[in-house]
């Protein structure tokens, strides 16, 4: 039994050892609320930009389409522009008329976008109770409550979500999370 248990740890030892990319339990959050729901899509998607390669985020699958850079970026400034619906202001970089969607193409300067935002949905998120909530707010002519609005994130998030593992697949890219499901 020893001399097959051995071999066993030592080989799940050198995979833990072999990679340095953020390991996203395919599960974990789901089930248990916003803040658990955001923590994982978030997590996933930081999980899959690091898993694809800098050269990849131009590839588009068909002219007039986003490529995958610019989806990242949508999501990213997405988060702020939704955000800024239930209180928070824009961030001072995104009320110049740039548009990073289309100018911000590097990597790691998506990869910084996104977290920022992330966090940014997160950190409001965190600090708003029951009754701010259901407070009321306008977005294109429809008083809709800042429950909705953070509802809106989070599908919106998911929604990207899907198109960027399509995306990733169609790169013979495999999702960080599915890696061991793959085999």
């Amino acid at each position: 039994m020893n001399k097959l248990l051995i071999p066993l740890l030592l080989s799940g030892l050198t995979l833990l050892a072999q990679t340095d990319r953020v390991r996203v339990d395919p599960i974990e959050g789901l089930w248990e609320g916003y803040d658990a729901e955001w923590g994982h899509v978030s997590r996933q998607l930081i999980a899959l930009a690091e898993a694809t390669p800098a050269e990849k985020f131009a590839w588009r699958p068909a002219p007039g389409v986003r490529s995958t850079g610019e989806v990242y970026m949508h999501i990213a400034l997405a988060n702020f522009s939704l955000l800024s619906v239930t209180g928070p202001a824009l961030p001072q970089d995104l009320k110049s008329g740039s548009n990073p969607e289309k100018n911000v193409t590097a990597k790691a300067d998506i990869i910084s976008w996104l977290r920022r935002s992330q966090e940014a949905v997160k950190t409001a998120h965190a600090g708003l109770t029951s009754s701010a909530l259901q407070r009321r707010v306008k977005i294109s002519g429809k008083d809709v409550s800042v429950d909705g609005m953070y509802l809106r994130i989070i599908v919106h998030a998911n929604e990207h979500m899907g198109q960027l593992i399509a995306y990733a697949r169609m790169s013979r890219i495999t999702p960080p999370w599915s890696e061991t499901t793959a085999k």
